[in-house]
């Protein structure tokens, strides 16, 4: 029987049943590296981040395994970390700029509780809610709107990556407003001016006056990191000014916000950004940045875009993508694919894990990038990986 998501893809681009049951395996036996790698307090990765172990809970509850010991000690272990304000993070020992990544570890940690299924952590879900609201970036500059990685620095700061993870988590969470005791306000970011945030970072000229945004056809559509900073370089414009150049994980990270904030699929932002990423489809490199395309450095941040694009163009809803140059093709079936042709398995258990030879963004962590690519499968496979469960 041809499934729903199978009708939607192109004639040889169809997501065929032994694809399916590899992606499935491949799933089954991350889940067991990732059980077996589990510290003996519940915890994973480094403990300083609450976020590193609501990662693996998050990509072991989509892969059916909510309700296991493992995870009921993991969410244990992340409640502990619970703040009376609502935060969820670990004290730095040491300063940075970005303090404790408060809202960065508040806003996973809070999914990671909330998709345990367990009831007892509503209230703590609740308050992390309410927490993540108060820390949207309302200060009247070109950040406002935005979220940024601790706002108890008192630092005028946002950028799209924290805040598509406050989104998400605030999107994700939405339904426990309902178990709100009556007289408490209840949590909600101003989504207005989650979508003027996000469209200072456009890079299209028809969204963003900026005078950073690029004249080149190629860029246009694209994202930059925050509204006065992109990781992917600049060029010279046709008038001799720098302009922007735009970035893969940032604009699925854009795509991904502009629906969650309720943009409609054929509104031009949302468009202009679908037409990017289908011109611009790379699935071995993060960074365009010129200096580094083609070399190591590249790879920088791989695992987070395959995460963060399999999340937008999973809520954007629409499985195949047209180039203006080339051939149509389902973008389940591309991703997939490459995420099997990438894991690795270990020698003594057989079980698969996923590691980044380039360890920036602590993608040399290989909790953190199994984590990133098990939750990126189960987006990709979407209701085919619901179906079986």
């Amino acid at each position: 029987m041809t499934t729903n998501l199978q009708a939607q893809a192109l004639e040889g681009e169809a997501l065929s049943e032994s694809l399916l049951r590899e992606a499935r395996t491949a799933l089954d036996q991350s889940a067991k590296w990732l059980l077996a790698k589990q510290q003996e307090d519940g915890h994973w990765s480094n403990a300083e981040y609450p976020a590193l172990t609501a990662l693996p809970v998050w990509a072991l509850s989509r892969a059916g395994k909510a309700e296991i010991p493992a995870v009921k000690k993991a969410t244990e272990w992340i409640a502990t970390h619970a703040k009376e304000d609502g935060s969820i993070y670990v004290e730095p020992s040491e300063e940075r700029k970005g303090g404790g990544l408060v809202n960065y570890n508040t806003a996973i940690s809070m999914v990671g509780l909330h998709l345990s299924g367990n009831p007892d952590y509503t209230d703590l879900v609740l308050k992390a809610r309410t927490f993540t609201a108060a820390g949207q970036h309302l200060g009247g500059d070109i950040y406002e709107g935005g979220m940024g990685y601790d706002a108890k620095t008192d630092r005028a700061y946002a950028d799209l990556l924290n805040t598509s993870v406050a989104v998400e988590a605030m999107r994700l969470t939405e339904g426990v407003e309902d178990l709100r005791p009556r007289g408490e306000a209840k949590a909600d970011l101003k989504w207005d001016k989650v979508v003027e945030f996000v469209e200072r970072i456009h890079n299209d000229p028809k969204v963003n006056d900026n005078p950073l945004v690029s004249d080149d056809a190629k860029e246009q559509g694209g994202f930059w990191y925050r509204p006065d900073q992109t990781r992917a370089g600049e060029h010279e414009g046709e008038d001799g000014t720098m302009r922007y150049r735009s970035m893969p994980g940032m604009t699925y990270a854009g795509l991904l916000t502009y629906i969650y904030a309720d943009v409609e699929r054929d509104d031009l932002r949302v468009t202009s950004t679908v037409k990017w990423i289908a011109n611009n489809w790379n699935l071995d490199e993060a960074s365009r940045d010129p200096e580094k395309v083609g070399t190591d450095a590249a790879k920088e941040g791989l695992f987070y875009l395959y995460n963060v694009q399999a999340k937008g163009l999973a809520a954007f809803g629409n499985d195949t993508l047209v180039p203006e140059s080339g051939k149509s093709f389902n973008w389940r079936v591309k991703l997939i694919e490459r995420l099997l042709r990438s894991q690795k398995t270990e020698a003594e258990t057989g079980n698969g894990y996923w590691l980044n030879e380039d360890g920036r963004y602590m993608e040399g962590d290989p909790i953190l990038v199994t984590s990133y690519t098990m939750i990126a499968l189960a987006n990709a496979l979407g209701p085919e990986l619901e179906a079986k469960k």
